[in-house]
């Protein structure tokens, strides 16, 4: 297949695509369509927390998502990057890498310190990404995934800001 992609913000047209792809990836979330459809609502203004949702789009097919959020407090704005997936035909071709740096520019934006994560300790692909992004394991979950079981590996990347510098 062909990797020529744009990553761009996700809309309520690519649900449909998105979900499809994420059954086809034993290693996300399988998130309910209903989770994909609340990413793509903007937060109210009474709100602490905003979510933001891109997929990378070849012009005929949606090959890859990353949702992010970030929870502002009164001190600090937590982020989190919630979850990425790429189909398995575009994997290696820096669709992955793209979509995190998005996420990631995006969690800058909204003024946060640093972006956390956590992945499968088996997913070595996602956690060798991460680490060429900067990320460093910070801790492990012993058993939190199920289907199939594994730890989840913390890290954290630092995006060189003080929080609440707002």
């Amino acid at each position: 297949m062909d990797a020529a992609y744009r990553v761009r913000s996700a809309v309520t047209a690519d649900r449909e695509r998105v979900t499809a792809l994420d059954r086809t990836i034993e290693n996300v979330p399988h998130w309910a369509v209903a989770d994909y459809l609340a990413a793509l609502v903007p937060a109210g203004s009474e709100s602490n927390t905003r979510r933001c949702f891109f997929v990378a789009d070849t012009g005929t097919d949606v090959v890859g998502f990353a949702v992010g959020g970030v929870k502002v407090l009164e001190s600090e704005v937590l982020a989190e990057l919630e979850s990425v997936a790429v189909a398995d035909s575009v994997r290696r071709s820096g669709i992955g890498q793209a979509l995190c740096e998005k996420v990631i520019g995006w969690a800058r934006e909204q003024g946060a310190a640093e972006i956390e994560l956590e992945v499968r300790s088996r997913s070595e692909g996602a956690i060798a990404l991460y680490r060429k992004l900067g990320f460093a394991s910070v801790g492990v979950r012993p058993g939190y995934y199920r289907g199939p079981a594994d730890d989840a590996v913390l890290m954290r990347l630092e995006l060189g800001l003080r929080n609440r510098d707002l």
